[in-house]
């Protein structure tokens, strides 16, 4: 899926749509899910209509699925040194950027 062709609204109904999927795989209802990640049955049915829902109940919902390994895919670690993040950044210390 090229993601970057999406809306927002697009991209949340389809992170929605994967949910249930996922959901119906771990042969969850909605409410076994809702019960195991703490939210309500509202909620769980508000995600897989791709309503927007806080990165909190996300985690949630992902933990009880077990799909918490995919953020590194995500947002991997940036690898690199304190300078090379603080350039990315844009707070390079005086005494460094001095130094040419």
């Amino acid at each position: 899926m090229e993601w970057t062709t999406l809306s927002n609204s697009e991209i949340i109904f389809e992170i929605g749509k994967r949910i249930k999927e996922y959901r119906i795989k771990k042969r969850f209802t909605q409410q076994e899910l809702a019960d195991r990640a703490g939210v309500s049955l509202f909620t769980i049915a508000q995600i897989e209509k791709g309503k927007s829902i806080s990165l909190t109940t996300l985690v949630a919902v992902l933990r009880v699925l077990r799909l918490l390994e995919n953020f590194e895919m995500l947002l991997p670690e940036i690898e690199g040194s304190p300078i090379e993040i603080m350039k990315l950044q844009g707070k390079i210390p005086k005494r460094i950027r001095r130094k040419k």
